[in-house]
């Protein structure tokens, strides 16, 4: 089952996307709140269906990068989870990409 982003909230410091089927029918959520006072950045989200993991974590991880890039200087603080079970994202240290 392909599953899309569908943006229901957007601010420059926070964000929430619907998770949708490619019927358009809604199977979770994500959250991103920016607190640059305090540098960090929070990342909420749960999926019911279990049989899309593989598939969230593809479309998360990228989409996360991609905020990391925009604001670097933010620590993250996440959970994600699909059925209830933790999704882990596995990080690469980006100073040993930069070496």
């Amino acid at each position: 089952m392909q599953i899309y982003f569908s943006p229901e909230f957007m601010k420059d410091d926070a964000q929430v996307l619907n998770i949708v089927t490619d019927s358009n029918k809604p199977v979770g959520y994500m959250a991103f709140l920016m607190e640059e006072d305090k540098k960090m950045m929070y990342v909420y989200g749960q999926l019911q269906e279990e049989g899309v993991y593989e598939d969230f974590k593809d479309l998360v991880k990228p989409y996360l990068q991609g905020l990391k890039k925009l604001k670097p200087e933010l620590e993250v603080y996440s959970y994600l989870s699909v059925g209830g079970k933790k999704v882990e994202l596995e990080e690469e240290d980006e100073s040993k990409k930069e070496k």
